[in-house]
């Protein structure tokens, strides 16, 4: 896991053959237990426990995904994700823990280009889904 001990260029130089995932989520358990099983799958993971930590990644690299949680302290995980966006237009999307009928999710049209996995979900569930949206992320650059 993550959390900017190292410079951006040594993690970036590390991870050229792998794909890069920034994940954020508040709650330290998530992190520790998703970082751990997209490492273990040959995944480079930057983790950010708030919205600023995610933000000065994009300042410095671009991800090949944001994973976010579905709430994060202030914040809806939609919202963080539209603002992550914002820094980085096309970044693939997927928002971790999602009940698809909460009412902080008012905005369905937004959602159209990001992912929900709603839980429960096994990490197994989560690999199959991760590399589901990063095949679908390439195959539409290689298209268009």
């Amino acid at each position: 896991m993550t959390n900017q001990p190292e410079s951006v260029r040594e993690i970036m130089g590390k991870s050229m053959l792998k794909e890069t995932i920034l994940l954020l989520a508040s709650e330290t358990v998530i992190r520790k237990v998703v970082c751990n099983a997209l490492e273990t799958h040959g995944y480079t993971v930057l983790t950010a426990h708030d919205l600023s930590g995610a933000e000065n990644w994009l300042k410095d690299c671009t991800p090949h995904l944001l994973i976010v949680r579905h709430y994060i302290d202030n914040v809806t995980g939609h919202e963080a994700a539209l603002y992550l966006r914002s820094k980085r237009p096309g970044l693939p999307v997927l928002i971790l823990g999602g009940i698809l009928d909460d009412p902080a999710l008012e905005d369905r049209e937004a959602l159209r280009d990001f992912e929900i996995f709603p839980k429960p979900y096994q990490a197994s569930e989560l690999i199959d889904k991760v590399k589901e949206v990063l095949l679908r992320y390439k195959a539409s650059r290689n298209s268009g």
